[in-house]
């Protein structure tokens, strides 16, 4: 199961609907900061009649376990253990439920279940993209009732999943699907679930000539390629990226080139208006308008980056949003089991 903003309280209804006697384990991860200490498995684990327990690198995949991904840790599943990785981020996200969702798929193939729930952008949508072409099941909840419905809308874009069901009823779709039950009623996903606003990845014609770009965070070449009917970039270091946390990513890079420029036209107006100054002491006006018309100029150009950067439309804000909110919703659990 991946999840990421609104993701705990959701995750909290999924696991309080599995049996403790579920033949089967629950792998978890859910976006957070690297270097906070989670409590999730202890807030699971009280909504939870099955073991929870944060993962520990070994452990074995063993039936009515729930094994959470600590944080900057990836959770990926090798023969019947889990591994922690520090291994590349992966759409920005250590753990990133991509490398799970993956790493599930080639080791159990029609074994797999992927689960997407509430969240910003993205990530998962690969993995589960993944986990349907080795002959897994695939579940995603409701766009409509996730608290954040970018994570969902995005799956459904790109994976023909085989159930879309309000948080409540996952547990019972995840249940059928252990016990080779049939779907429960309402549970198969609309048509068109992606909506149209979302970006349509399985879509995209893989035949036009690669694109290749810099990776926002190592600055290697990244390279366009095609798994499972799914775009990603991936660089040589193995930072992947889906399509839209490449375009939030780069929309920093773009955001902090511009703010470098004010900078730089800034300093280049100081410099010049000095050097004018200098030559009018000097009695050299000629060279003194020519320096004062360059600083102003410069401060031309500052004024339109700076107007450019106030009407450029960007995502970064509201994702940030959303992951401030999911962690201050972590600090008011763990504060409540600390008291």
């Amino acid at each position: 199961m991946g999840a990421s903003a609104g993701g705990v309280e959701t995750l909290r209804r999924v696991v309080g609907g599995l049996p403790a006697d579920l033949p089967a384990t629950v792998c978890i991860v859910l976006h957070i900061a690297p270097g906070s200490p989670s409590a999730l498995a202890q807030i699971l684990q009280r909504s939870s009649r099955m073991s929870c327990r944060a993962a520990g690198d070994g452990d074995p995949l063993e039936p009515g376990q729930i094994l959470v991904a600590p944080p900057d840790r990836h959770l990926v599943v090798e023969d019947l253990h889990v591994c922690l990785s520090v291994g590349p981020r992966e759409n920005g996200h250590r753990p990133a439920i991509d490398a799970l969702f993956r790493s599930a798929a080639a080791q159990r193939d029609r074994k797999v279940i992927g689960v997407v729930l509430s969240g910003t952008r993205d990530d998962g949508s690969a993995g589960l993209a993944a986990i349907k072409a080795h002959g897994g099941r695939t579940v995603v909840q409701d766009p409509e009732e996730a608290l954040y419905p970018g994570m969902p809308r995005s799956a459904l874009a790109s994976v023909e999943v085989d159930a879309v069901v309000p948080s409540e009823r996952v547990a019972e779709v995840v249940i059928a699907m252990v016990n080779g039950d049939s779907l429960p009623p309402g549970s198969r996903p609309p048509r068109n679930p992606g909506g149209d606003d979302s970006l349509h990845i399985a879509a995209w014609p893989n035949d036009d000539a690669p694109v290749t770009t810099i990776c926002p965070e190592c600055g290697g070449v990244l390279s366009e390629r095609h798994e499972a009917g799914v775009v990603q970039w991936e660089c040589r270091v193995g930072h992947r990226y889906s399509p839209e946390s490449l375009l939030n990513a780069q929309a920093g890079d773009v955001e902090a080139a511009m703010w470098a420029a004010v900078r730089a036209l800034e300093d280049r107006r100081l410099m010049l208006e000095r050097m004018a100054r200098q030559f009018h002491a000097q009695e050299q006006s000629i060279s003194a308008r020519s320096m004062q018309r360059r600083a102003s100029e410069a401060a031309r150009q500052a004024h339109a980056v700076r107007e450019a950067l106030a009407g450029a439309p960007t995502s970064l804000g509201e994702i940030g949003d959303a992951q401030e909110t999911e962690r201050d919703r972590l600090d008011d659990r763990e504060e409540g089991l600390a008291s």
